[in-house]
């Protein structure tokens, strides 16, 4: 065979100034770069080591507290629901952890409540999962040998069963090769809830203000005891599974034009401390006519704008809110402010109602039959709602624009109407800003009533919202009715 000539790399020697210039570039343009992704590393292993501290320290701070004196602690229904609430921030600073590649610190001995056996009384239903082909790589049949059976208890409301999840083992006698499916992914691994019962419990808890101990309570009566610390710890990890869902909604709402905005207050009790203190819930959801019907909330300390503008991010867009001062600095950085004519509506109800203004009746009617227009183009396409708008509502807000400054002219400043009327007159760019757009609503309350329920659990002391410092736990996802 002839032999085949290779043209070899030239050597430095043979390059000249040119070719060495442009080598040097380029190793110099490597070099850099390998030192941005050294420095990045360095970064992102600095900032986990950082992170991991923080959560080692805040889990430390928890298990003092859930497992320290009983003198420390609170009692009563307020105690049985922080217990709830720390149980569940454990177990999800445990899974950060996890999910960080650190270790939970090392927990002292405190009896764990034992996994009993499922009830046999229960009904079961299997679930099989066979391999694709039970024919061996070498050709030959293989043999069923036997099966694993694994059981997740599952609930529909009222009734419990057991979902039996059998493995089949199968084996080939001539290579001695074992097959079998594998289990499906499980939302808590190694655990014995099905998502069914997990999104039950989710629900109860946050949709439907039921405390894990009164949940405790029901499943007992159901036939199957199951301890609030284990439903504290489904809570814990189902928040850290749930929060990649969180953020996809939130950059799908971000893509949308219109955003309504609305924060509530709500009481938050540390651990070690028997006193509350104010923070927030905020909600967030496209326009009211817009086709995605979604909410993501978001739990803060304080009430500050700049909660609002770190959700907001980039997005520049419609954004329907109250007249709250935190939302003014969006404005100033190119997001349009639509206004709520709800609220400049109950300015005049609540005038009317304590005397009977004639002048509150009077602006009342005029909003009315704005509201009455409003209903006409629910169902319509946005350009087909802005024309009826223009055709029939302008008249009317034009006409009570003209009203409100003439009447303004002849009421006192600092009287309850001079302010009702100031509210509408400062505002009424925002609050009119809707007869331009089709896809922007009158007022805001769409959102007001995502947000509505809150008040539920706040009012019947049915939770209890603690947040440890530095580990937002309660930023959580739901999905409103269509």
């Amino acid at each position: 065979m002839a032999a085949m000539s290779v043209k070899s790399a030239p050597t430095l020697e043979q390059l000249d100034a040119n070719a060495l210039r442009a080598l040097a570039r380029q190793l110099m343009g490597e070099l850099d770069e390998t030192r941005q992704v050294v420095a990045k590393q360095a970064h992102d292993i600095q900032f986990k080591e950082t992170h991991i501290r923080k959560l080692t320290h805040e889990i430390a701070v928890l298990r003092r507290y859930r497992f320290g004196k009983k003198s420390e602690q609170l009692g009563g229904e307020q105690g049985l629901l922080l217990e709830d609430a720390v149980d569940a921030d454990i177990a999800a600073i445990e899974q950060e952890l996890i999910s960080l590649g650190g270790q939970p610190p090392a927990q002292k001995t405190v009896s764990q409540p034992k996994r009993q056996a499922l009830p046999p009384e229960l009904p079961r239903i299997q679930v099989r999962h066979e391999p694709h082909s039970t024919t061996c790589t070498c050709g030959c049949q293989m043999q069923r040998i036997g099966e694993d059976i694994t059981e997740k208890l599952d609930y529909v409301p009222g009734v419990f069963s057991v979902e039996q999840h059998v493995r089949g083992k199968w084996a080939c006698r001539q290579c001695e090769t074992l097959a079998q499916a594998p289990m499906p992914a499980q939302i808590i691994d190694k655990g014995i809830a099905t998502s069914g019962l997990l999104a039950h419990v989710l629900v109860a808890k946050y949709a439907d203000h039921l405390p894990l101990y009164r949940q405790e309570q029901i499943f007992t009566r159901a036939g199957v005891r199951i301890p609030r610390s284990t439903l504290a710890e489904w809570v814990g990890v189902c928040g850290v599974r749930l929060q990649p869902l969180v953020d996809a909604l939130r950059e799908a709402i971000l893509k949308e034009p219109v955003v309504h905005v609305d924060e509530t207050p709500v009481q938050v009790l540390q651990p070690g401390s028997k006193k509350t203190h104010r923070a927030y819930l905020w909600a967030y959801a496209p326009g009211a006519f817009q086709d995605l019907k979604a909410v993501v909330y978001d739990f803060t300390e304080g009430r500050s704008g700049a909660h609002a503008r770190a959700f907001l991010g980039d997005w520049r867009g419609e954004l329907v809110c109250d007249d709250y001062g935190g939302y003014k600095a969006c404005f100033e950085q190119g997001i349009a402010e639509v206004g709520c004519m709800a609220h400049a509506r109950r300015k005049f109800y609540e005038l009317h109602q304590s005397g009977k203004s004639l002048i509150a009746e009077q602006a009342l009617k005029s909003i009315g039959q704005l509201y009455e227009i409003e209903a006409l183009g629910t169902d319509l396409l946005p350009e087909q709602r802005r024309r009826i708008r223009e055709q029939q509502a302008r008249p009317i807000a034009q006409a009570l624009h003209a009203w409100m400054t003439a009447h303004r002219l002849k009421v006192p400043d600092g009287t309850g109407i001079a302010r009702a009327l100031d509210y509408s007159l400062k505002r009424w760019a925002a609050l009119t800003r809707y007869l331009d757009d089709g896809r922007l609503p009158i007022d805001n309350n769409w959102i007001e009533n995502q947000i509505r329920p809150i008040a539920l659990g706040r009012n019947k002391a049915n939770s209890v919202f603690m947040r440890t410092p530095g580990f937002d736990l309660h930023r959580y996802a739901g999905i409103a009715a269509a």
